[in-house]
C-alpha cells in the first residue's frame, strides 16, 4: 500500500463513472448527455496521462 498513488484511483474512479454515464444517457436516449459524457471522459482520462507523464519524468513512478 506504500507505492499506491490516491491520486490514479481518483482518476480511474471518476473515468468509470462518465463511462457509465455515456450507459445511461444511451438509456435516456439523450445526444447531448451522450457527448457531454464522451467529452468528461475524454478530459479525465488526459488528466490521468499527463499526471502519469509528470511524475514519470520527475522520477516519481
Amino acid at each position: 500500500m506504500k507505492n499506491f498513488k490516491w491520486i490514479f484511483a481518483l482518476y480511474s474512479i471518476l473515468a468509470l463513472l462518465s463511462m457509465f454515464a455515456i450507459g445511461i444517457s444511451v438509456g435516456f436516449r439523450s445526444v447531448p448527455g451522450i457527448f457531454a459524457s464522451i467529452l468528461l471522459l475524454f478530459i479525465v482520462m488526459g488528466f490521468g496521462f499527463k499526471t502519469k507523464k509528470k511524475m514519470r519524468d520527475q522520477g516519481l513512478l
